[in-house]
């Protein structure tokens, strides 16, 4: 009985849950438009849903450049929130938004200029091509409003403010499912514009969504989206950002890219192949969704407390999230076992495409387990911790000299089946277990990475 008191009572489980539900609704959002996007393409044909997956590895690589970014600036915001240091948080969003905004305009000039090469990469068959060319020009408007929006929210989250940030892509994701149904099917007298109607209906949603952002900032009595901040120099931070964010963000971009490698093996492997992946990531994102929260929300408690110098009572509060983790891992290979029914009996695809469905959903019930621990570990408390650079050499090592030559090698050298191809590629997580979990058992993670006198004459100028 006194266990279960003391289980009810501890901070860190209240903190969690409080901070885990709203997260856990966005990720939510986020997946349902996804899911939205291939449930209305399906009735367009198989081509749209293949190209506009295919096209849509761009914006999950920007999407893993933008969230380098806000972990960097979480990192510092989080720690320097339990310290107590609001005017730190102003200047760190500042440096952030400087990356973010250089992103967002390579990118969108990419999609606007060369969206035909930029499909070419993934695929050689000319229909995914001119389908996907026109989705990616008309997200660049997407691409821009991007950069700017998710660095504030990260901003809001590592101070707790993640209802705000809950609010904010309920609009934005609210919007882009009406709008996806509007110009997909042409309703209301707008064009049918098929695949390009995504585009279209995420561009306009997420515009909306940093005009409501600037709404909040005006609101706001402490953190705003305040572009002055931009040309505010401050050496100390600077170098802590490039320190912590540079290794995140190199991290995210080496997995997310060889991940994308994934899609160029499968989009070589036929139309048959990147269709059942299309529902097989809908799926996995649904299943991912309470694990994935769990971990943000523990790196952000995670660096409050660092923040504060509870250096053991972090380390204690690392060992309550890892077994929830554990949990929610589960019960993600559980809903993604649920799903493969009701996903087959929706999907209307080819035999052979039905085929891969089935057993790349079966799969997926036990790689989501893999996923969930290392992204708590990696993404949630080493990086709380202020230890960027170990998920960095790991996940580099992991994918580019274990899984992206493996799948290379069964599915063009070897030629191995498609399902074989599939199963290698997913054994990437496990791989990488027994060194993820040393390092956060050793306890090198775990630094307080705040400073004093950030604010002296010799750390701070403005332009």
């Amino acid at each position: 009985m006194q266990k279960k008191t003391g289980l009810r009572n501890d901070p860190f489980y209240r903190q969690i849950f409080k901070l885990v539900l709203p997260i856990v609704i966005q990720n939510l959002l986020s997946a349902a438009v996804s899911s939205a996007d291939v449930v209305m393409l399906n009735y367009v044909g198989q081509s749209s849903i293949s190209a506009v997956s295919l096209a849509a590895q761009y914006a999950s690589v920007l999407f893993m450049v933008f969230y380098g970014l806000g972990t960097g600036a979480t990192m510092l915001c989080a720690q320097y929130y339990g310290k107590g240091d609001m005017r730190a948080l102003q200047v760190v969003e500042g440096i952030a938004l400087r990356f973010s905004l250089c992103f967002s305009l390579v990118f969108a000039g990419m999609a606007l200029l060369i969206p035909e090469q930029m499909m070419g990469l993934f695929t050689n068959d000319s229909e995914l091509i001119s389908i996907g060319a026109s989705y990616l020009r008309c997200m660049s408007v997407c691409y821009l409003c991007w950069g700017v929006t998710e660095v504030y929210l990260a901003v809001l989250r590592s101070i707790g403010r993640v209802m705000i940030s809950t609010i904010m892509n309920i609009l934005a994701f609210s919007l882009n499912i009406i709008l996806n149904a509007v110009f997909i099917f042409g309703l209301f007298g707008a064009p049918k514009l098929g695949a390009a109607g995504v585009a279209i209906a995420t561009s306009l949603s997420r515009l909306i969504e940093l005009a409501a952002c600037f709404v909040v900032s005006f609101r706001s009595k402490d953190i705003k989206l305040d572009f002055r901040y931009l040309f505010v120099k401050n050496k100390a931070l600077f170098t802590d950002f490039v320190k912590l964010s540079l290794p995140a963000l190199g991290n995210d971009i080496s997995w997310s890219v060889a991940f994308s490698m994934y899609s160029v093996i499968m989009g070589h492997l036929g139309t048959d192949a990147v269709a059942a992946n299309s529902f097989v990531v809908v799926v996995r994102n649904f299943g991912t969704i309470l694990c994935f929260g769990m971990a943000s929300a523990g790196g952000i408690l995670l660096g409050n407390v660092i923040g504060e110098n509870k250096l053991e009572d972090a380390r204690e509060d690392a060992r309550k999230l890892m077994r929830l983790t554990v949990i929610t891992g589960a019960i993600g290979g559980l809903i993604v076992l649920a799903a493969t029914p009701l996903v087959l009996s929706y999907a209307d695809l080819t035999d052979t495409a039905m085929h891969y469905l089935k057993y790349m959903l079966l799969i997926n019930t036990y790689y989501v387990m893999g996923a969930a621990v290392n992204t708590t570990l990696i993404a949630g408390v080493f990086r709380a911790g202020g230890d960027s650079r170990f998920g960095f050499i790991c996940d580099t090592i992991d994918m580019w000299c274990y899984a992206v030559p493996l799948g290379f090698l069964a599915a063009f050298v070897l030629k191995l089946p498609v399902m074989w191809v599939y199963f290698l590629l997913c054994t990437d997580e496990f791989v990488k277990w027994p060194w993820v979990i040393k390092h956060y058992r050793s306890g090198k993670w775990l630094h307080n990475i705040t400073r004093e006198d950030l604010f002296s004459e010799d750390n701070i100028s403005s332009k």
